[in-house]
């Protein structure tokens, strides 16, 4: 009797722990979840299984591996809000598959994307000829945005974010460092690391959100 209670109780403690650590990663979707975030989601329920399993271990020596991995966890995603090279690291970033009409091979064999994974993904977007494709991004979600040809405006890539130019996506949009460095000063605004984002509206406007500085200390 005594064994079960015990077990029902770091039951309990494994609970609240694994909760703990979903509500420090912030609220996300599944298929928002990181790499990261899965690494270490795995780690705790393997030792949370050792925990309740062996009632031998004392419960504090299980939980040390388990608060290392909120710290890791904690620290890893407070840099990732300052750094984009890191978060880029650790998340990855979304990769253009099609371009105009056409495959980008490199960039398949680069995230192990073959044509099975292209042509299914197309197929629950209602495309069935890669020609009417635009263009076409692996999220870092393993999600693919499609966007068809002849749509509108298709693309509400960003520039900027967080103080960081995406030259990949003005690239993608025909635009260069020095038209978008242009288009800010003509708004009043002589440094990329002041822009929290910066991006087209539907509308084909530029849309900027500046950054907001932390209050002083008095």
């Amino acid at each position: 009797m005594d064994d079960i209670l015990l077990a029902l109780f770091r039951t309990l403690i494994v609970f609240l722990m694994i909760l703990f650590f979903f509500r420090l990663t912030g609220k996300k979707d599944i298929g928002e979840i990181s790499v990261l975030d899965i690494v270490i989601t795995l780690l705790i329920v393997d030792i949370a299984v050792i925990m309740i399993e062996d009632t031998n271990i004392p419960i504090m020596k299980g939980l040390a591996p388990v608060l290392l991995l909120f710290a890791i966890q904690f620290t890893f995603s407070r840099i990732s809000l300052k750094n984009q090279k890191f978060r880029d690291v650790v998340d990855g970033r979304p990769v253009l598959i099609i371009r105009e009409g056409k495959l980008q091979q490199d960039n398949m064999k680069k995230q192990s994307y073959n044509l099975d994974d292209v042509l299914l993904q197309l197929r629950t977007k209602d495309v069935f000829d890669i020609r009417e494709v635009e263009y076409a991004l692996l999220e870092t979600s393993g999600a693919l945005s499609v966007y068809k040809k002849g749509d509108e405006f298709p693309f509400t890539l960003p520039f900027i974010l967080d103080g960081a130019v995406q030259e990949e996506h003005l690239t993608i949009l025909g635009k260069s460092s020095d038209w978008l460095t242009e288009q800010l000063n003509e708004r009043g605004y002589d440094n990329f690391k002041h822009i929290f984002y910066c991006g087209f509206t539907k509308e084909k406007q530029l849309y900027i959100e500046p950054k907001i500085e932390p209050p002083k200390s008095s």
